[in-house]
């Protein structure tokens, strides 16, 4: 078994290049944004079907495609502020045109899914729902967005992790700095000969895909397959996102801006990990006398 050589163009798509008000344009499509779609679109459909068998009483399809729209947003904005503030705001205070290259990667869940509360908080009084209600339907549609993410992240070649050490791995060429110069022929040569070995790493995305998307799905999908009591669905999302991202940041490597935070081994992902641990315990303490939303046929089920 040897490493395999990340080369995997992360541009899906890309279209003729054209000016406009004198700047050179090329518009492309990146696998970033696909993987963004795929989890949104599949987030719709699990949610309307559970819609329809009045997981949510007193919702429609229309409605709850509102609160997919307004999750959407929540994701996107919240992300990319989230990643501003807490991992890079010195490089956006200096060129703040980056704030919308997010085709290039940059965001970050915990601030994403403080969009997504927020939206889901005003959407619920809106609605005169209780929120952890609402909390509760949307944790299981989650993973398969974030297991699509971190896809997209590999594809990007970026969040890689540290050296296996072993003959097993990825390399990741935009990683090492003796390897940005060299031509793509150049690269497949020195894999072929296994001179590149020494560059393998834990492929860190993927494993978070597993983790956070595979793994949370099965787990929350089943587990919410039945009305549980309140508090009891989102206590277990956060949980186990909390310790699937803690475990893995492990053997990731740290942004390179902030490094370890403390103990040469305390990431920031890490720091901002332990709250939801502790919330998803919290959580899960008070589900047990926690009134259970039993299951009321929605308008659209007899259509």
């Amino acid at each position: 078994m040897s490493p395999w050589l990340h080369r995997i163009d992360p541009i899906a798509l890309q279209f003729p290049e054209f000016s406009l008000f004198g700047m050179t344009l090329h518009p492309a499509v990146h696998w970033y944004g696909v993987m963004y779609l795929l989890g949104f679109g599949l987030a719709w459909w699990l949610g309307r079907r559970r819609v329809l068998q009045g997981r949510l009483p007193g919702v429609d399809a229309q409605a709850f495609g509102d609160l997919v729209f307004y999750g959407m947003l929540g994701v996107i904005l919240g992300g990319r502020l989230g990643y501003i503030l807490f991992y890079d705001l010195s490089a956006y205070l200096a060129d703040p045109l980056q704030v919308f290259e997010i085709w290039n990667g940059g965001m970050s869940f915990h601030g994403g899914l403080v969009g997504v509360c927020i939206a889901a908080w005003w959407w619920a009084r809106k609605h005169r729902l209780h929120f952890m209600d609402v909390a509760d339907f949307v944790a299981p549609l989650v993973p398969p967005g974030l297991g699509f993410g971190r896809l997209g992240n590999f594809i990007n070649g970026e969040l890689w992790g540290k050296y296996t050490g072993g003959d097993w791995g990825v390399i990741f060429p935009h990683a090492e700095a003796p390897l940005l110069r060299l031509a793509p022929e150049q690269l497949q040569a020195l894999h072929a000969s296994g001179a590149l070995d020494r560059y393998a790493r834990h492929p860190s995305p993927l494993y978070q895909a597993l983790l956070e998307g595979l793994v949370m799905f099965v787990a929350l999908w089943w587990f919410s397959s039945r009305p549980r009591p309140r508090y009891a669905v989102a206590g277990l999302f956060a949980l186990l996102y909390g310790s699937f991202r803690f475990l893995v940041e492990f053997v990731r490597v740290p942004d390179a801006q902030l490094g370890y935070l403390a103990f040469g081994w305390l990431t920031m992902g890490q720091l901002l990990s332990l709250p939801l641990v502790a919330l998803g315990l919290f959580w899960l303490w008070k589900s047990r006398s926690a009134p259970t939303l039993q299951p009321v046929p929605a308008p659209d089920t007899a259509n």
